[in-house]
Parts: structure tokens; sequence; C-alpha cells
């Protein structure tokens, strides 16, 4: 018999009808079901003899990538610095457009249901499509380059930034709202003095958590052309200089606690 608790903290038990019994065995055979179809599935279309060889094959990588080239690292610093530059860039751009289209979105701010439906369509528009495989449309559309990997990053961040701000903008008090209207405020007047001052640390927070997560996703745009150290990364995995790559895995990873580390301090300072 499943069990609650009453307000004093006293268990109180309830009796299991014979018809919930048997939905959860259905969801229970279902759910076992399920996993047994897709392990199925898994597995036939998996050759296990590569599996097999896995661990062999793995150190035999590992003894390839040590030890490191250290000085390959000079070579990397432009390359970084264009990550970071898309990362940063890409990030600005898309809060920019995200600002707007969170207000259109969320019910308590948006002008009419037509139009949030218009925005709720490009914030789910965004965030349906990763990052590289809109760097591989943007580099077909304008070339290789920089420019592609922060428009990419701009694209993908609009949904990111654009559902939690919206939603953060649902969630606000509505009894400063509601005083700055009955004093015959404008609607602008209302959205700046009631409505801002309560989502800007969860804009700002939201802000810079997508730019920390931008870093890491810039560092593979590169594979597809999009420019940073993704190109460098995929060149020197073309010539099988797994010495290389492993000064580039170290270098990201370095850049990505650093990045970590500022965000969380960021965060901490606005929140």
């Amino acid at each position: 018999m499943p069990v609650s608790f009453t307000a004093q903290g006293q268990p109180a038990w309830r009796r299991r009808t014979t018809r919930a019994q048997w939905l959860q065995y259905v969801a229970w055979l279902a759910g076992v079901s399920l996993f047994l179809i897709c392990w199925k599935v898994i597995s036939d279309n998996t050759m296990w003899v590569f599996v097999d060889d896995a661990g062999r094959q793995g150190a035999d990588l590992i003894s390839r990538m040590t030890p490191p080239k250290w000085e390959y690292a000079n070579v990397l610093w432009k390359p970084m610095w264009d990550t970071l530059n898309i990362a940063t860039l890409g990030t600005a751009l898309g809060i920019i457009m995200a600002f707007p289209v969170a207000f259109l979105a969320a019910r308590n701010t948006t002008p009419h249901p037509l139009v949030r439906s218009a925005a709720l369509v490009v914030i789910v528009s965004s965030r349906s499509i990763n990052s590289l495989i809109w760097a591989m449309l943007l580099v077909t559309i304008l070339g290789p380059g920089v420019l592609a990997g922060i428009i990419a990053i701009a694209l993908r961040s609009i949904g990111f930034v654009g559902k939690l701000l919206y939603e953060a903008i649902e969630e606000i008090h509505p009894t400063p709202v509601e005083a700055i209207s009955a004093t015959g405020a404008s609607r602008l007047q209302v959205m700046s003095y009631g409505v801002l001052p309560q989502v800007m640390p969860a804009f700002a927070g939201i802000s810079v958590y997508r730019w920390d997560i931008n870093i890491r996703e810039s560092t593979v745009l590169g594979l597809v052309g999009a420019g940073g150290i993704g190109l460098q990364l995929n060149a020197s995995i073309n010539l099988l200089a797994w010495n290389q790559v492993s000064v580039i895995f170290l270098m990201i990873f370095a850049t990505v606690l650093v990045s970590e580390w500022i965000s969380a301090r960021v965060r901490h300072a606005i929140i």
C-alpha cells in the first residue's frame, strides 16, 4: 500500500485499488519491454568485434598521444583566441536578439497571442537545431571562417536565452506591475519599472551561463570549417598527429576550466 504523510508528519496509508495495481504492473511491463526492444535494436546494429577490441585500440591511441608535443601550443594561441571571440560575440549577438523575443513570448508581456505564437516558433526553431548544424549550413552559405561560427552560436543562443528569460518574466511578482499600472503609467513605463528590475538578475545569470556553454560548443565548430581551434583539431586528426591532438585537448580543457571559474564568479556577484 502506498504511504503519504500528514501535516504533522505522521504516515497516512492509502489502500491501492485493483485498477491502480494493474496499471502499475502494465507500466512496469511496458517499460521493461521497451528496454529489451531498444537493446535488441542496438545489439543488432553493433559490430561487437570492434567493441571487444576497443580496450586495446584505446590504449594504443593514448600511447600515441603521449607525450604531448608542447611546442605545438605556440601555433594554437591564435585559433584559441578566435574560439573565444566566436563564443563571446556569438553570445552577445544571440542575447541582443533573444531579449525582445522573450518579452514577446511571455504571456504577461506579449501584445497579442499571435505574436506570442510567432515568438515561440522562433525559440523552438533555435533550440531544435544544434550549433554544429547551424555552422554547417552557414559555412555553405557564407563560406568557411569565423563569421559563420559567430552567427551559428548566436542562432543557437536565441532559443536558450529566450526560453529561460520568458519563463522568468512569467514568474515575476505581479504586485509591482499592478501598482505602477494603477498610477496611470504607460506600457513602456510599466515594463521599465515593474518588469525589468525583477528579471534583470535572472537575465544576467542566463547570459553568463550561455556564454560558458558557448565556449564549449565553439571549440568544435572548426570541424565543419567555422573557424577556431576546431580547425587545428580537425587538421591534426586527419594527419594522425595524435601528440598534437593531446595538446589541443589540454588547451581546450584549461580554457573551459577558466571560463567555468569566471562564469561562477560573475553569477555569484550578480545573483
